[in-house]
């Protein structure tokens, strides 16, 4: 048996705070490990407080899947990071990266200075170092970092818990396994999976509505994974056994067709 498996689901609010909450209980029953809200100004709630409401209804674990670096402050998000591990007993864990595609037109919007590409990944070390000495030595909140180019997997590499690779939903299978490969790995971090299509539904917030499934499916994406539980979970155990992929992270809109498999696998 290979490291244990775990599931994260991304879970926006897009039918009122009531139906939300029902939501998130009812994923923590199934076996999701992982409460993730994305980090989208003006389309959702500041992640942070959301996530902080979303940790008093279950023993679930919470996290930011992923905050922006560009878009606030090194010192501010990490202490915000920093807080919620301090509200939640430790149960967060600070997803980051150097921002969606087109964040540049999204800071201009915003009124916020853009950071020239080469320089975002020098964000996301300034807020992980400022997170580490906000912690001290009595806490340490995991960080799971969003890498995709080469400065990005060397801050990972020496600072993340958790790399989750960005890649094109259009990958191939092998490219995604050569990726994994050449990622430095020293340190033994956890790798995630952003699943944003199952079956014939892509996830809100994991991937856009123009998204081609036909074509994800073709290129045998990583991207995607069956709705058919018996398939999903001999997937799942094969992209731990080929790549080493252990969490994987699904939207919550599509994440009921997989209940079965999460709650068989989770912990495995």
């Amino acid at each position: 048996m290979g490291t244990a498996l775990r599931f994260g689901v991304v879970a926006p609010i897009d039918n009122g705070m009531g139906a939300w909450r029902d939501q998130v209980r009812e994923l923590a029953d199934t076996g999701y490990s992982t409460i993730l809200m994305p980090d989208v100004p003006e389309w959702q709630p500041a992640p942070g407080v959301v996530l902080a409401v979303a940790a008093t209804l279950t023993g679930a674990r919470v996290g930011t899947w992923v905050y922006a670096a560009p878009v606030r402050p090194a010192f501010i998000t990490a202490w915000e990071a920093h807080s919620l591990s301090v509200v939640t007993d430790g149960r967060f864990e600070m997803g980051i990266g150097t921002g969606r595609p087109g964040i540049a037109d999204q800071l201009r919007q915003l009124g916020l200075p853009d950071v020239p590409a080469g320089q975002r990944a020098e964000l996301v070390r300034q807020v992980i170092t400022t997170l580490r000495e906000l912690d001290g030595e009595e806490l340490h909140t995991p960080v799971a970092m969003a890498v995709g180019g080469p400065k990005a997997h060397a801050v990972a590499s020496e600072l993340a818990d958790i790399v989750n690779f960005v890649m094109p939903h259009i990958e191939t299978r092998t490219e995604t396994a050569e990726r994994v490969r050449a990622f430095d790995n020293r340190h033994g971090l956890e790798l995630s999976l952003h699943v944003p299509v199952i079956g014939d539904a892509v996830a809100p917030f994991m991937a856009g509505p123009d998204t081609d499934i036909e074509a994800v499916r073709a290129a045998d994406s990583v991207s995607y994974l069956p709705s058919d539980p018996g398939a999903a979970k001999e997937e799942i155990l094969r992209r731990r056994e080929e790549m080493g992929f252990t969490y994987f992270v699904f939207g919550a809109s599509v994440a009921g067709a997989l209940a079965p498999v999460v709650a068989e696998l989770a912990g495995q």
